[in-house]
């Protein structure tokens, strides 16, 4: 990652300069990605770019790009308090069959399983 790089990033108080950042040079960000998601992490209290983030990449490339979005999500559950933003993940990561394939899943994927078991799972598909 460039210095300045960093130094944009550095003004980033929510996570949406690095979301944008991400989303305009997606054709050649792949090498500064783990910092742009570090980034994200640490300044996105909410989850609301960081949940973003992880839609975006799994609609560029979920395989591509799991290792990156396993992490967003991982934090986007720790952080969505108010479970306002992660409910858009169940159909953008896993598919819009993921209730049909819920044990599956569950027993395949630590943040499928804390998602979707997880205080009122079935609300968050209804918010």
């Amino acid at each position: 990652m460039t210095s300045a790089l960093k130094k944009e990033l550095a003004r980033d108080t929510d996570g949406l300069l690095t979301y944008e950042y991400l989303a305009n040079h997606i054709d050649d960000c792949d090498r500064d990605l783990p910092g742009l998601v570090d980034n994200m992490i640490a300044v996105d209290s909410t989850g609301q770019f960081i949940v973003s983030a992880a839609r975006y990449l799994a609609a560029i490339d979920l395989e591509r790009y799991r290792r990156h979005i396993d992490r967003l999500v991982a934090t986007a559950i720790e952080r969505d308090h108010e479970r306002r933003y992660i409910a858009d993940l169940l159909p953008a990561i896993w598919g819009a069959d993921y209730a049909a394939r819920a044990a599956e899943l569950s027993a395949t994927d630590n943040n499928f399983c804390l998602l979707y078991t997880s205080p009122s799972p079935r609300d968050y598909a209804a918010s």
